[in-house]
């Protein structure tokens, strides 16, 4: 059966022209003259592009000066004014003596598959924008918790983790957390919720509310997680006004009921030395009274300074005077726990404008946690503390230096958030979160150096003149 090429021309689902060396089109398949018009004596980028002189990147061109087959991405105009997106090859034809004498141009209409891809990559775009503009913390982990991708929010706050695992780079812990949310999700493919407290790379701590998601392949395969965590801080903080409300007083619950049974001791001393007439007794038992009694107001007061922000009560105090004090409270709990307990106060650190109750509780807290750190510390057969005052021209700075068993980066950076504690049962999380608070009172600022198994080092700096905002009253 004889093969019509010319029919074969005609009827191919593409548009098909051939092209002299001027690139006049000297003939054009059915598609073609269909969808471009008659073409006789006219230039392709007449009809094609509507120019009036030839295009820069022309493939027909370049098959004629180099005899190699060429193809190029083209945007052309119909003859209905609708441009059309097509895939365009050129490739030569010659003669018996293999000179080229044409170029056939075959130009394929992809213009469905550039919409395709046009709504693909605003799809994409729109799913990116979203992604990296959500005002939360995203990340996408791997099976090994590696980030391999992370929306601006996070890379802003958390700098540039990608590769890294998600508990070293926020969380700074050496291992991965218990329990972990993303791997509970590449275990049962269930959306998990846990509460964390992560660090930015500023050193500051963020409170987040974290909720994981499987990211699966074509065939339902879990290829990876999304992590979302939101910032709670600020509920947080909100919640710890109330909650340390409830925390201080189940704390002192047992020091009111010792004091309140010691009144009554005291009372009924009172009340039989009237009887009897027992001037010594009545004496006695008055002692007892107003002893309880104050007390139970220093208790009250620091109840209602942990319960609320409040203003301290500014004074010019001598600060060696505080730390003597402390000393003299702490030195007996030290000795008898067989700590090391000495003091190297400067003589003249002079006076600061300061609360003396609020700088010994500030105090008595940092001293007691070096206490603990020493006592639940094994490792070691000797323990010491040591309690350090400095005097500068414009500020005091205290110390508290302890060996015991000393904190890793994860409890250093946790070490000052409300509640966190990490001798388990045995603390409140409330006392460096106070004194913290204290210090910032006061217009300080307060340093924690600590190396696990080695030992920690407090530093606090408060300006000799007090807050900026608020003089101190002149002493009497």
């Amino acid at each position: 059966m004889e093969l019509n090429y010319k029919q074969f021309f005609e009827v191919i689902p593409a548009y098909l022209t051939i092209l002299d060396r001027d690139l006049r089109i000297m003939e054009a398949n059915q598609r073609f003259r269909k969808d471009f018009g008659e073409y006789e004596g006219r230039y392709c980028y007449e009809i094609n592009c509507h120019r009036s002189e030839r295009c820069e990147h022309c493939p027909a061109e370049r098959t004629f000066r180099d005899g190699l087959r060429h193809g190029i991405e083209e945007q052309f105009q119909n003859l209905f004014g609708q441009e059309v997106s097509l895939i365009v090859y050129t490739t030569p034809i010659r003669n018996e003596a293999g000179e080229i004498t044409a170029v056939m141009k075959m130009a394929t209409d992809i213009t469905e598959i550039k919409l395709l891809q046009n709504q693909i990559r605003e799809s994409r775009e729109r799913y990116r924008q979203l992604f990296e503009e959500v005002p939360c913390y995203i990340t996408i982990q791997d099976r090994d918790l590696r980030i391999i991708e992370a929306n601006r929010r996070f890379r802003e706050d958390f700098g540039e983790v990608l590769g890294s695992k998600c508990y070293q780079a926020y969380m700074h812990r050496l291992e991965a957390c218990v329990p972990c949310a993303v791997k509970q999700t590449f275990q049962d493919g269930q959306v998990h919720q846990t509460e964390e407290v992560v660090t930015s790379r500023d050193g500051e701590q963020v409170n987040v509310l974290v909720s994981t998601a499987p990211i699966r392949d074509a065939e339902g395969q879990i290829k990876s997680v999304m992590e979302m965590s939101t910032n709670i801080s600020q509920i947080r903080q909100l919640q710890s006004q109330l909650a340390s409300v409830g925390l201080v007083i189940s704390s002192i619950s047992h020091g009111i009921k010792g004091l309140v049974t010691s009144l009554d001791g005291g009372s009924y001393l009172v009340n039989s030395g009237l009887e009897k007439n027992n001037r010594e007794r009545i004496k006695q038992g008055w002692q007892m009274v107003e002893r309880n009694v104050a007390r139970i107001k220093t208790m009250v007061l620091d109840l209602l300074y942990y319960a609320k922000d409040r203003e301290p009560n500014l004074d010019w105090i001598p600060a060696r005077s505080v730390a003597e004090e402390v000393l003299g409270l702490m030195r007996g709990k030290a000795k008898e726990y067989g700590i090391d307990f000495h003091c190297e106060f400067d003589p003249a650190a002079g006076d600061m404008a300061a609360d003396a109750k609020a700088i010994r509780s500030l105090l008595v807290n940092l001293v007691e946690n070096a206490l603990d750190a020493c006592r639940v510390d094994k490792k070691k057969s000797t323990h010491q503390i040591r309690m350090g005052l400095k005097g500068y021209p414009d500020f005091v700075e205290y110390e508290v230096y302890d060996n015991g068993i000393g904190m890793d980066q994860e409890t250093r950076e946790r070490a000052f958030t409300l509640f966190f504690s990490s001798k388990a049962g045995d603390g409140t999380g409330l006392g460096l979160f106070i004194s913290n608070k204290i210090v910032q009172a006061h217009g300080g600022e307060i340093l924690l150096e600590s190396e696990l198994n080695k030992g920690t080092r407090v530093t606090v700096k408060l300006p000799r003149k007090g807050p900026a905002s608020r003089p101190a009253s002149s002493k009497s």
